[in-house]
């Protein structure tokens, strides 16, 4: 009889070893049993709880995601932000070192590479993107006229996932992303100086 939240956590277990499989071996090298060797587990355990690669590449990137919405929402939750400090905070919360990490950088390289041939992975991406844009939005919206606050959402979300993939690429990635979140700051107070706050 299996014992009660045990899957929970080996589910947790394969997908720490997808990322780090990735990782090691990029999405291409990465198989069933570079997994499952990574974890220490058998390989007919993934396809027992994910039906396979596929389904476990995919729950590695709901997984990637959801930290992506924690580390925004553990920044704002209890804090009385105003809306151009809630806007530093979600370019903070996309270059977190968990976002910087060899395995993320590499399975998110990854994960847009496949997303334009998988259409669950697409969905993944349109979910990611809607909610970049919607969290950049609701701020920009209090300090600026809607119309210039909608560009200036899909201008700021550009900005954030260009410098993130330049750092991904550059040889001297730690300092590139530290560079890249401070220009991408920047950025932020030159579009709320140019439309004025209303």
């Amino acid at each position: 009889m299996p014992k009660v939240g045990i899957e929970p956590i080996r589910k947790k277990q394969l997908i720490e070893a997808t990322l780090s499989s990735i990782g090691e071996y990029g999405l291409q090298g990465t198989t069933i049993n570079t997994i499952s060797g990574i974890a220490g587990m058998s390989s007919g355990i993934i396809s027992h709880y994910f039906g396979g690669k596929q389904g476990l590449i995919e729950a590695t990137v709901r997984y990637l995601l959801e930290q992506l919405k924690v580390t925004l929402l553990q920044r704002v939750e209890y804090s009385d932000a105003l809306p151009a400090e809630r806007l530093m905070m979600i370019v903070e919360a996309n270059f977190t070192n968990v976002q910087q990490s060899d395995a993320a950088t590499r399975t998110w390289l990854s994960f847009w590479a496949q997303a334009m041939h998988n259409k669950e992975l697409a969905k993944l991406q349109r979910v990611n993107n809607r909610r970049l844009l919607s969290n950049l939005r609701y701020s920009f919206k209090q300090l600026m006229p809607r119309d210039k606050a909608v560009d200036a959402a899909k201008m700021t979300a550009a900005m954030i996932d260009g410098f993130w993939l330049r750092s991904a690429l550059s040889d001297h990635s730690t300092d590139d992303f530290q560079e890249a979140e401070l220009l991408c700051k920047q950025f932020i107070e030159k579009l709320i100086s140019q439309n004025g706050a209303i």
